[in-house]
C-alpha cells in the first residue's frame, strides 16, 4: 500500500502561493532566493523517486503541464513519464501525456490511489486539494520545505478553520540561508 505524501515551499507566514514566480504573483518567485543547497536538492529528487504517481488540483496541474513537457534530464523524465491524476470539476481532455481527470467521489477515488500504488501519490501545490485531503484524514504524510520569508499577502496553505493533529517526525535544515524542512504524519 502506498501512502498520499503532501509537499510543498511555504513561507513562515504560511504562504505557499507562487513560489517560481511563474504564476505573476506581485511577491512570487520567493522560494528562489534562498539557497537549499545541495540537501534540499536531494530531498526534492528523492521524493520524487520513491513517489508512482501525482496526485494534483487543476490550477497546479495546469503549470506544471505548461512547464514540465519541454524539459530535459533525470528528473524532467520522471516527472513527464508517471501517472498523472489531476481532481477538477472543469477539466475534461488533459493533454500531458499519463493524465487522468478525478471529478467525483474525489475521497474515496484518493483512498484507491493510496491502495493501487506501492510507492508515494505525491501532492504538490493545489491548496484546495491539500486542506480537503487533510479534513479527509487522507494524507499520510505533509513535508513543508519552510523559507525563511514573511511576505504579509498570498495565498496561505492552511486556512482559518483548518485542523488536523500532526506529529513532527522530522527537521532538516538545508543550504546556508536558513531554510527547513519538517516533516510529519497524521497523529494517532
Amino acid at each position: 500500500m502506498g501512502r498520499i505524501v503532501v509537499s510543498q515551499f511555504i513561507t513562515l507566514d504560511g504562504v505557499f502561493d507562487d513560489p517560481g514566480g511563474s504564476e505573476h504573483f506581485e511577491r512570487g518567485g520567493w522560494a528562489f532566493r534562498f539557497e537549499r543547497g545541495a540537501d534540499g536538492d536531494r530531498f526534492k529528487l528523492d521524493e520524487l523517486t520513491a513517489s508512482d504517481a501525482l496526485l494534483l488540483g487543476r490550477v497546479t496541474f495546469e503549470g506544471f503541464a505548461a512547464a514540465w513537457p519541454s524539459r530535459e534530464g533525470d528528473f524532467a523524465d520522471k516527472f513527464n513519464g508517471m501517472p498523472k491524476y489531476v481532481v477538477s470539476a472543469t477539466l475534461t481532455d488533459p493533454e500531458w501525456n499519463n493524465s487522468t481527470v478525478i471529478g467525483e467521489d474525489i475521497a474515496a477515488r484518493v483512498a484507491e490511489l493510496r491502495n493501487a500504488y506501492e510507492g508515494d501519490v505525491l501532492v504538490n501545490g493545489s491548496g484546495q486539494l491539500v486542506r480537503m485531503l487533510l479534513a479527509e484524514g487522507l494524507v499520510d504524510e505533509l513535508r513543508l520545505m519552510v523559507f525563511p520569508i514573511l511576505l504579509g499577502a498570498g495565498r496561505k496553505l492552511f486556512e482559518d478553520g483548518a485542523a488536523a493533529p500532526l506529529q513532527l517526525v522530522e527537521s532538516k535544515p538545508v543550504g546556508p540561508d536558513g531554510v527547513v524542512i519538517l516533516t510529519y504524519r497524521a497523529a494517532d
